[in-house]
């Protein structure tokens, strides 16, 4: 493939550097019309936080509540609010116990999940053979890891006649556009007018109305992706049924001995792409995908309506609207490398956006709970809610139980027993233990399915991350409950760390991240 010079260009040099169009122009795909996006049912769209249905649940659940403790203290009716808070405290702790069942279930049967795991000999095709493909990557602020993000996206190993990379810039990003180089195809420069809402989503919807590939994936402005990764996926889609409308490769850190944060990072990171995600296409359960790395049939992208632009995790999202029409998405053993978060601020604002995706995702496909019950099925919904939902309000609810572990260690059963009966003690207590135990083995897990050794007994900390994990949670619900921060894209600042290996520990030096195994 054809490499980009990579001079420095002046602020208006991206104007001679390959070819280079804006939202606005005609769209052509072949000298043909462009492909048609479909059109994304508001009732799928984040762009209201809740329908009326929602919006007169919030207001009517907690008017009952009033009213009860009102006529229990008045006219000592109804229940006590001492019973009001038991039911509270058992209600969470059901939720935390079912959360943690099922993301033991799911890593369990991980070990032996059929992910799909292509040889070097399995994807040597004639170049001919091989599919147009189109490779999105929006960038917003990123000229500082533009030279190696160029240097990767032309080392991927595919026929430069059937690529289309299209560098999706924001029209008043004027460091971006700085940064850029001329360039040869196949980029292509997209100009995204500044327009509201400000987000990936929208300007991937963009470059998707002028695909003219058969398969479509994304990348992020940090990623590394394998330079094979493009032809296994057309095998995969070869070989796989036309209900497989994506196939999902893994993520991974290659900074993750930067500090403390990026260990617990990777190790989340290991957990979460080499286990759960396995564990979930195993029993052939919606999965969440990951914002970057996702491969997609362009024609069912396009029926799909493309990414809702007002969702935060339109990554997500995209994985449950594929699981409601009846479609698949599977796991691929191909990895893409990403800049671990190495400061405490830039880590939250990115998981902050990250948890307020997730509420939105949950709150927009629970506005029908029958009808996704009726399209998922039994299982399947469980595990949404499960997914997506639960394990959001259990890390909100974090603060309150560790609250009360303190109130309990200080002062003993005094103050905490009554809000605790007998059972939901119990419950409450091996949730507790048992269940930090496991997360903590799981995320030791992930690091030894990686190759992440050294980082295990970092695991032992762990809680230290679940706690900046609550402070995100509540960033993320206040900005969900401001209409003016509900769909803002806080940035994520890349370019932090300068070389993969210049932080790796001693006892790490002669240990290579192992890739994902089947």
């Amino acid at each position: 493939m054809t490499r980009p010079h990579h001079e420095q260009a002046g602020p208006s040099h991206h104007e001679q550097a390959g070819p280079s169009v804006t939202a606005g122009d005609a769209a052509t795909t072949g000298g043909g019309p462009a492909p048609r996006i479909g059109v994304l049912d508001d009732e799928l769209s984040a762009r209201r936080l809740l329908d009326r249905r929602q919006a007169a649940l919030a207001a009517l659940a907690p008017a009952v509540v009033v009213l009860a403790l009102v006529a229990h203290l008045a006219f000592g009716w109804g229940p006590s609010p001492l019973w009001w808070a038991q039911a509270a405290v058992a209600a969470v702790t059901a939720a935390y116990l079912a959360a943690l069942v099922f993301r033991t279930a799911v890593i369990l049967g991980a070990w032996d999940a059929a992910v799909i795991a292509l040889d070097a000999d399995a994807i040597r095709t004639e170049h001919a053979a091989l599919p147009v493909y189109t490779v999105l990557v929006p960038l917003h602020r990123e000229a500082a890891v533009l030279p190696a993000l160029l240097d990767h996206l032309a080392g991927l190993d595919y026929p430069p006649e059937s690529l289309q990379i299209m560098l999706l810039i924001e029209e008043d990003d004027a460091e971006t556009r700085a940064a850029l180089p001329d360039l040869d195809a196949p980029f292509e420069v997209v100009i995204i007018p500044p327009s509201p809402p400000r987000t990936k989503p929208k300007a991937c919807n963009v470059g998707l109305a002028r695909a003219r590939g058969e398969f479509v994936v994304v990348y992020d402005a940090e990623d590394r992706p394998q330079p094979d990764q493009l032809r296994k996926a057309v095998h995969a889609f070869r070989t796989l049924p036309d209900r497989v409308v994506c196939v999902q490769a893994e993520l991974q850190y290659w900074n993750p001995w930067t500090n403390w944060l990026t260990r617990c990072f990777a190790a989340e990171y290991a957990a979460h792409f080499s286990l759960v995600l396995r564990g979930l296409d195993r029993y052939r359960l919606p999965i969440p995908l990951g914002g970057t790395s996702n491969h997609f049939r362009a024609d069912a992208l396009l029926a799909l309506g493309g990414w809702d632009i007002y969702n935060v995790t339109e990554d997500a999202d995209l994985g449950i609207r594929i699981a409601r029409r009846g479609w698949d998405v599977r796991m691929m053993v191909s990895v893409t490398e990403e800049e671990a978060n190495s400061r405490v601020g830039n880590w939250i604002r990115q998981r902050s956006r990250w948890i307020k995706g997730y509420l939105q995702t949950w709150l927009v496909h629970t506005r029908h709970p029958l009808r996704l019950w009726r399209q998922l099925g039994t299982g399947r919904t469980l595990a949404f809610h499960l997914t997506m939902g639960l394990p959001t309000l259990t890390t909100l609810a974090n603060p309150f139980f560790w609250a009360l572990t303190v109130l309990y260690l200080c002062t003993g059963t005094r103050y905490v027993q009554a809000l605790f009966p007998p059972l939901w003690l119990y419950c409450g207590a091996a949730a507790m233990v048992v269940g930090n135990f496991l997360m903590v083995y799981c995320m030791m897990a992930g690091c030894l399915e990686r190759g992440l050794f050294p980082a295990v007994r970092t695991m032992l900390s762990v809680p230290l991350y679940w706690a900046l994990m609550s402070v995100a949670a509540y960033k993320a619900l206040f900005q969900l409950l401001r209409p003016g921060r509900r769909h803002f894209w806080e940035l994520t600042e890349h370019g932090l760390v300068d070389a993969p290996g210049a932080a790796a520990p001693k006892d790490a030096e002669d240990l290579e991240p192992a890739l994902s195994r089947p």
